[in-house]
């Protein structure tokens, strides 16, 4: 607070009365101190007060023609502009109902008349401390929010880079799988959003949620990076064994992206759903999927849609063991699929998008 009393700055203080003797002795006694002005009515004085350069407090009496001081009061409080700037009532009304009607009204302060001199000029210097205390105060804490939003973008951001720089690992992997990660982050969002009012999914696809499963996307196969070349990039039918070996990506996955929950120490990171995603969106509704074969509703909702948008994505793209299918004939094996691989409440929400998911496998092609 020393920065405050030390402040070189001159305070100015608006003087409201009627009485112009009383405007003469009350200049006189602060102008040593303070920077004055006037006004002997209500209007003059709001003018003032809501000017470009407004003053830090207000002397303002209460019996005068016209807009008394308590309208003056009432008016300062209802806008914003002048709202905060400290109001003392100096008037002959002694009343403890005058002075209660005062208060109510947002005054800091009420003196009667006569006035003591050294009381006024404490009560004035103590009111623009607290003012300015208080305006420190509010500004300090809006630099604090906007900094504290500009940091958490910052982690966002970092999170976004983080996630995407993982998922191109794996497609680095294989060339021939380009944009599959832009391409199956757009059709998880979009088949989230078909599916938020959805009563079984409509708890869970919040729009806090659903811009997540988006940022997730790209992890699902992350684990294929700890997949040999030789069965990775194999342009024929896998072997029992080899097969075995794929698998193992779902599990890689997951614990890549555990090893790094752990660092973070947190029970709820960012990485929850990509977790989820990247180790059970290989099962299958009817149960027959891996790693655990789960089935159902036990699969996880973030890897049941990622299991449409990631076999659609598979079939109508070429891979180094297939050709790519056209888009009628990948909507139709999606559609067999319906209660068996998939979740069929995902296939409807397919079907009734196919064409706009179309336009995205072709825009990412």
């Amino acid at each position: 607070m020393s920065e405050l009393t030390e402040s070189p700055k001159r305070y100015t203080i608006l003087l409201v009365d009627d009485s112009s003797d009383i405007i003469v002795l009350m200049g006189r006694l602060l102008k040593d101190a303070y920077r004055i002005k006037n006004a002997t009515d209500g209007e003059k004085a709001l003018k003032i007060a809501s000017s470009e350069d407004p003053p830090d407090l207000i002397l303002l009496d209460v019996m005068m023609p016209g807009m008394d001081g308590y309208e003056v009061c009432r008016l300062l409080k209802e806008d914003p502009k002048t709202a905060k700037i400290p109001v003392i009532f100096l008037t002959a009304k002694s009343d403890v109902e005058d002075e209660k009607r005062g208060f109510e009204l947002g005054a800091v302060d009420y003196i009667t008349k006569p006035i003591s001199a050294p009381i006024l000029l404490a009560r004035i210097k103590n009111h623009i401390l607290l003012k300015d205390s208080r305006d420190y105060l509010i500004d300090k804490n809006s630099f604090l929010e906007h900094e504290i939003a500009r940091r958490t973008q910052q982690v966002v951001e970092i999170q976004d880079v983080t996630m995407i720089a993982m998922g191109s690992l794996a497609e680095t992997r294989d060339s021939e799988t380009g944009n599959h990660i832009r391409r199956t982050q757009q059709y998880v969002k979009m088949l989230a959003m078909k599916l938020k009012d959805n009563p079984r999914f409509k708890l869970f696809l919040t729009d806090e949620n659903i811009d997540l499963l988006y940022k997730s996307a790209p992890l699902h196969d992350i684990g294929k990076v700890g997949v040999p070349d030789n069965i990775l990039l194999k342009p024929g039918k896998l072997t029992p064994k080899e097969f075995e070996i794929m698998e193992k990506h779902t599990t890689y996955g997951r614990d890549a992206i555990i090893a790094a929950e752990n660092r973070l120490e947190s029970p709820a990171s960012f990485l929850t759903f990509a977790r989820e995603i990247a180790y059970s969106h290989q099962e299958k509704w009817d149960g027959s999927g891996y790693p655990e074969g789960l089935s159902g509703d036990d699969i996880p909702i973030s890897a049941r849609l990622m299991a449409v948008a990631d076999v659609y994505d598979a079939l109508i793209t070429r891979r180094v063991y297939k050709k790519p299918f056209p888009h009628e004939l990948s909507v139709d094996m999606i559609k067999n699929g319906y209660a068996t691989h998939f979740d069929p409440d995902v296939v409807d929400a397919f079907i009734e998008i196919e064409k706009e998911l179309y336009e995205v496998a072709k825009k990412f092609h």
